[in-house]
């Protein structure tokens, strides 16, 4: 069965290059976001891993964990991690999950279930749709996902930016624009009414539409 938005995130155990975690109960009571790589030692994932250990202080204020998955033996991923501080210049501060069962890529539908039972022999281009993110909230479930190709390196400022916007919208009834960013106006969702409206935001807002209610972005 696909994933889909607001689908609980399937819960595992797992042994990770930080020790053996239970997934749900790793995340806690905060967000968490889980990104996934075809291969170890591997160009495009090598950067990704290091900007995102770049990041990580940007993630812990928002009181999100982030963890990679790739499907090769915890023990590949801890030779990985020297060549990933030595080439971006960061060390990487967060667990690595290994999934040399595939079992993980198969339950997140990353690989299908007739992709065999090993990564042993497996090429990255056999393995080329284990590059998912998915944005997982504190109520364990998934609420936002995204799938990029293997020569196409991630955008991790963009997903701090999803980040940013999810955890907003979950907090306040409102909607972020196109090409929105942090301290930038905001819509007011339709399941709102222009009655209830003037309660949540007394400042009162910009409609060049009824349906397109603009407010300041609240705090």
């Amino acid at each position: 069965m696909s994933l889909r938005i607001n689908d609980e995130a399937p819960n595992f155990t797992t042994e990770t290059t930080e020790g053996k975690i239970a997934f749900h109960d790793w995340i806690g009571t905060g967000w968490a976001i889980l990104f996934s790589h075809p291969k170890d030692f591997t160009p495009v994932c090598t950067t990704e891993l290091g900007y995102v250990a770049k990041l990580k202080p940007e993630f812990d204020k928002r009181n999100t964990k982030v963890i990679g998955l790739s499907v090769d033996p915890v023990s590949d991923h801890h030779r990985w991690l020297g060549d990933i501080k030595e080439t971006q210049g960061h060390a990487v501060s967060y667990p690595l999950i290994g999934d040399p069962e595939l079992k993980i890529a198969k339950l997140y539908n990353m690989l299908p279930a007739d992709a065999g039972a090993t990564a042993q022999g497996r090429t990255a281009a056999n393995n080329a749709t284990v590059r998912s993110v998915f944005l997982i909230g504190p109520d364990k479930k998934i609420k936002a996902m995204m799938t990029y190709p293997m020569s196409s390196g991630r955008n991790f400022d963009e997903i701090l930016r999803l980040l940013d916007s999810c955890q907003l919208t979950a907090k306040h009834q409102v909607a972020t624009p196109v090409n929105w960013k942090q301290g930038g106006d905001v819509i007011i969702v339709p399941s709102v009414s222009d009655e209830d409206a003037k309660k949540k935001f007394p400042g009162g807002w910009k409609a060049p539409k009824p349906y397109l209610r603009i407010v300041p972005q609240p705090k």
